[in-house]
Order: C-alpha cells, then structure tokens, then sequence
C-alpha cells in the first residue's frame, strides 16, 4: 500500500527579526519554536521575495515573484485568477484551510480591485456569518485583518469573540471611522483580556480544523497566519510585562555608516525630514524620520518580545494538538515570517524599502519526522518563492510549470547541500519614485535603484552587520561588475517557462 501522504501545516507570523527566537537569543523566551528547531532544521538564510505584507504572502501561496502574481505591493489586489496551492491542494484529494491574516486585497476597493479586506465589508458580520470559503484555492477560511486594536478587526475573529461571551468587542478596538486620537488612545498594555487575543482564536480555529480534516480522514494543507509581532506594540497581561526594558539590546547606528548610503537612509535620521518626493499618491512605509528614544525603543522592544512569546504559546498548542491527534510524525511543520523589523538597527525602527539584513532575512524551521533531520542549522538559501514547490513535492503533486521558485525538499531533509545560489527581492513600493531590487548570493548583497546611480554592495563574510558600503569603493569596482553580471543573470533565470518548447516552429 503506498504510504499516505503527509499533512503540511504552514505558520506563518508577520514582520518578525530573525533573531527572535530563543535559539539564538537568551533575552526571548519561545519554547514552542526552539522545539521545532530542535526536532528539525533552522534556516539562519531564508529571505523574502518583498519586505512588505501582501506581496510576500503571496508569492507564499503561488510560488510566484511579485511581479509575475501582480501583487507588487500593500494596497494592490492578489488577482483572484492567479493559481495557488491551495487550488493544487485541493485537486489532489487534501482538505485546505486558510486561518489567520490573509491580506491578499487592498484596504480599499474599486472596479476591478474589489476587496474583501476592506470597511464596511470588515464589519459585516452577517457576510461574514456565511461565508468561509473557497477563497483564492483554499476550501476553507477562517480570517481576520487587523494587528493590535485596530479598526480593521471584524470578519470571522469578531465572530468568534461574541461565541465567547464578549457581545462588545467593538470597545476594544479603535472605531471605525477612526480620528487619530482614537489612534493614541492604548499604548504598550492592552485591556484586552487574553482569552479573547487573535493569537489564542488563531490556535483555537486552527486546531478544530486540524480535527476536521482527521474526522474526514483527508490529509491536509494548512495555511495559518499569526498577526504577531506587527506593531502597534500592544498586549494584554501578562505578556505586555513578561520582558523588562532595561534588559533589552536594541540595535545601533555606526558613526558615519549612512554617509556611504543614498539620500533617503539619511533623511531616517532627521527630526522633520522632508519625504514627499518618495510618497507619491499614497504614503511609503518607513519614509519619515526615525529618530527615537533609547528608553521609548526598550519599552517597545520589551512589548514587541512579548507578543512573539504570546504567539509562541499558542503555536505550543497547536503542536500539542497534533500530538494528541497522533499525526505529529506524519506532518510537515514550517514556521516563518512574511519579512523582518528594524529595532534600531542602523537607526531604523518599523519597516521600510532598506534592504538590511534585518528586514529582507526571515526565520525559518522545518519539522518532519522521520525526513527532515533533527536539531540542524543549515545556511542553504531559501526564499519564500521556493515553499510552494517544496510543499507540492512533498505531497508528490507535480508543481506547474508558470511556479518560479525551486524545489527545497532534498535541502530540507539533508539530501543535498543546496537548491539555489542566489535569492532576489523585488520592492516597488511607488513605481516611479521607490523602486529597488537587490541580489543576494553566499556572502555578497548587491541593491539597485530605478532612476538613481546610487546603490548598495555590501560583503556580508567580512562585514555582517553591513556597515561599510562598497558601492563607491574604488578597490570594489571590479567586484561590483563581477556581482553586477551574476544579477542580470539571475534575472534572466528566474523567468518562468510554463510550456515546454516541443517543435522548431
């Protein structure tokens, strides 16, 4: 009898450093992750194809880079005629859900660009009462949009708070329409009680549909989202006081480092820079100033640890669930996020379009027993374009040809040394004004700018922290041809070929 095919439960937290984990960090404590990095393999080189939310995520379910999915930023719609595992899935017999943050449509909706993810459509709960599903490929959703106490809360998370007994919700979260006072009104400790956190209603609904797809006796595909650690930095009790300030280490900005860098790196660091150039009609992430207090960034720091450790819970619940179920050894298991976070790294907080290592380079763990070996720590490249093959090829479903990313399955399960030797990210935040790309191979990072002669080079062998830019560097400029012709070859490469040439004419 040919074995049954594996589960595959994909989780996913959002804008989380790739030092957050307890492995490699003393000052956080994740004991459900350092499980899955002790049972299996951690990547200390994933990146994403996007550092914003809805491209990578994306790409995630397609296998495709941004701009072949079309999805090329936040704000623009994932065309819902574009392939996804979760329609491959689903024609190979799996049962597939999709719990958590989705954010694959705009917060706005317009003719053409309709949007589920948008207000009112938000707060509709009797839409939302009947509706779960099929959505982009997925049989089953179950999903929420907001972080913190946004306005943006509703869909099937409110739903799920009034089963619970909290009929008023809504005072919980800003109002919608909101003022920016409304915006101010909670910072740091959220009056939320912890029973009804998204993070606990992610583990909850994840977990029953896990047991669903048992009870049907179908293997299945499980796309779970946490919305943590994403600002605001907001929890309830105990989290929000679980880390101390004054034990947190945020990153720092060298003397002089910027200088080597364009324009708008330097304008981070004024009080009131002038961005306009950059926002075009809508407004960019990370074009303002990010000038900051030290005592302000740890109180940030200690709440944003707190949320990861309160997402860590939970994710130990679901791992529990399925060992109760008895299904653990026959599921694969990744973590990671959708891109990083600056917490003071090179004076930056948040997010924005600079491709430090720190927003582009992600966490990532891989479990399957019996597969994937256990307790390693490899530096194979992985790119969140390669996770859908991955997981196709695991449930031995043959991945179409338009998919650009490569099969990671040998890496992961210790048969080969390697899959890619190159990774890519795409950032077109504003087309016009803010449009860069950047290469990465084993030890170069290579960045360049639509309409603009600056750029990036840096050697991550001799310089990890990026300080020192070679782009201008005189003693570089055979280096940088040299990692120049080796991008426009990736880019060449990464083209797909979906259907085979079989004749000369």
């Amino acid at each position: 009898m040919k074995p049954r095919r594996p589960n595959i439960l994909l989780i996913t937290s959002d804008q989380q450093h790739f030092d957050t984990l307890g492995v490699t960090n003393p000052r956080i404590r994740t004991p459900a992750l350092d499980r899955l990095a002790h049972e299996g393999v951690r990547f200390e080189r994933s990146y994403c194809v996007n550092p914003v939310c809805s491209p990578s995520r994306s790409t995630i379910i397609t296998g495709l880079y941004p701009a072949w999915h079309h999805c090329w930023t936040i704000g623009v719609k994932l065309p819902e005629d574009v392939p996804t595992v979760g329609d491959l899935f689903s024609k190979h017999g799996y049962a597939t859900t999709l719990i958590g943050k989705a954010h694959f449509q705009p917060l706005a909706s317009a003719p053409g660009s309709e949007s589920l993810e948008c207000q009112p459509t938000l707060r509709d709960l009797e839409f939302w009462r009947g509706f779960h599903g099929p959505w982009y490929g997925f049989q089953h959703i179950e999903v929420a949009r907001n972080h913190a106490d946004e306005s943006h809360a509703g869909q099937h998370y409110a739903l799920w708070m009034e089963q619970q007994g909290l009929d008023n919700w809504r005072d919980f979260f800003w109002p919608w329409p909101h003022s920016a006072k409304d915006m101010r009104k909670r910072r740091h400790t959220w009056d939320l009680p912890e029973q009804f956190h998204y993070s606990k209603w992610t583990a909850d609904r994840t977990i029953a549909n896990i047991e669903r797809a048992v009870d049907l006796d179908k293997p299945f595909f499980m796309f779970t989202n946490f919305h943590d650690p994403h600002p605001p930095y907001l929890a309830p009790e105990p989290w929000a006081s679980v880390y101390h300030p004054d034990d947190m280490v945020p990153g720092t900005l060298a003397n002089g480092e910027l200088e080597r860098l364009g324009e708008h790196f330097q304008l981070t660091q004024q009080p009131k820079p002038d961005c306009s150039w950059y926002h075009e009609e809508y407004y960019s992430h990370g074009f303002h100033s990010h000038v900051h207090n030290e005592a302000d960034l740890r109180k940030d720091m200690a709440v944003y640890y707190g949320m990861i450790s309160l997402m860590d819970h939970h994710i130990g619940r679901i791992l529990d669930a399925l060992d109760r179920l008895g299904i653990a050894d026959s599921t694969l298991v990744i973590f990671l996020t959708d891109h990083g976070h600056f917490l003071g790294q090179h004076g930056l907080i948040a997010k924005g379009a600079f491709h430090f290592e720190d927003m582009i380079k992600l966490p990532m763990l891989v479990r399957w027993p019996g597969n994937v070996p256990q307790n390693q720590v490899l530096s194979a490249l992985q790119s969140q374009v390669d996770l859908a093959p991955t997981c196709l090829a695991a449930a031995e479903i043959p991945a179409p040809g338009v998919m650009q990313g490569v099969n990671q399955l040998g890496v992961w399960c210790g048969q080969q040394n390697a899959a890619r030797d190159h990774i890519i990210v795409e950032n077109r935040h504003q087309p016009t004004r803010l449009h860069l790309r950047t290469y990465v191979d084993e030890r170069y990072k290579l960045t360049v700018y639509r309409h603009a002669d600056y750029g990036e080079l840096f050697d991550l062998e001799e310089d990890p922290c990026e300080i020192r830019n070679l782009w201008n560097e005189p003693s570089a400029v055979e280096l940088k041809m040299r990692i120049m012709h080796r991008f426009l070859q990736a880019e060449l490469e990464r083209e797909p070929t979906r259907m085979p040439r079989i004749a000369g004419a």
